[in-house]
């Protein structure tokens, strides 16, 4: 599937479905163990059974690499995610995409712009949160002038609302903020989640973020399951799924292909 197709898909197929690639930690990270070609190995298995499975398309990010810096991230991780990346689209042809966690957008771009991929995932692309990383402030305004200037306005921004592992500084409502990232900080599709990574999402909030999204496509960023898909399917346009991919539901394993297949199903029936 090509670039455009997936990204004109996201109106017009019925929820498109990215697989994760939850990376193991990166050399530099406190974690990392010191086998590189491990963490290159694991990363491409996961991305060929996603692949295999029946995904729309593959997202990488740095997952291992906790505690995460809140905003710009040293340059071994960048170069490590990049390379990484660069393996991963070697083994599929699906759109790519790269979120640099926690919150550094410009080196996602950065990395999407070498490996040619199709999009990035930003956590705080507008306002500011409060998390274990401290205070995170949203960075569209440098982001969004970075990709005109590259010439990379074919990559989209999937944005987060209300981002998992995250407090609002001050409250503000789901309809508020989803109207900053559609209409003042230029966000492609935004992303509702629950509150930790494979948490379930709130079909409340799925149903308010659609209606203030308008036509801008709205993912499930979290907790979507095979017995969940039927009733979170009509709030939103797509999914994002990591841990219900992997090996018996546990975030720290591999992707099981036969798990993806049965999801995939789910969504497409």
């Amino acid at each position: 599937m090509t670039t455009s197709n997936l990204l004109s898909e996201w109106n017009h197929r019925t929820h498109p479905i990215i697989g994760m690639v939850h990376a193991a930690p990166l050399p530099g990270s406190p974690l990392y163990d010191g086998n590189w070609n491990r963490v290159i190995d694991r990363a491409v298995a996961d991305a060929v059974a996603l692949t295999e499975g029946g995904c729309d398309g593959v997202m990488i990010e740095n997952f291992g690499d906790t505690p995460f810096y809140p905003h710009r991230v040293p340059a071994i991780t960048v170069a490590a995610l990049t390379c990484m990346a660069s393996e991963v689209r070697r083994v599929t042809t699906l759109p790519l995409g790269i979120n640099m966690l926690r919150n550094d957008g410009q080196s996602a771009l950065a990395a999407a712009v070498a490996v040619g991929a199709q999009f990035i995932r930003v956590n705080v692309l507008c306002g500011a949160r409060v998390t274990d990383q401290g205070i995170v402030t949203g960075i569209a305004h440098e982001l969004l002038r970075e990709r005109r200037q590259l010439g990379a306005d074919a990559i989209r921004i999937l944005a987060d609302v209300d981002v998992k592992h995250s407090a609002p500084l001050g409250p503000r409502s789901l309809v508020d903020e989803t109207h900053d990232l559609v209409e003042r900080s230029g966000a492609d599709a935004v992303i509702v989640s629950g509150s930790a990574t494979g948490q379930p999402t709130s079909l409340t909030d799925s149903r308010t973020i659609q209606s203030a999204a308008g036509n801008t496509p709205v993912f499930i960023g979290s907790g979507a399951t095979i017995e969940t898909v039927a009733a979170l399917k009509p709030h939103c346009h797509g999914f994002i799924v990591g841990t219900s991919f992997k090996r018996d539901g546990i975030v720290s394993a591999p992707v099981d292909v036969a798990r993806v297949r049965a999801f995939v199903g789910a969504v497409r029936a």
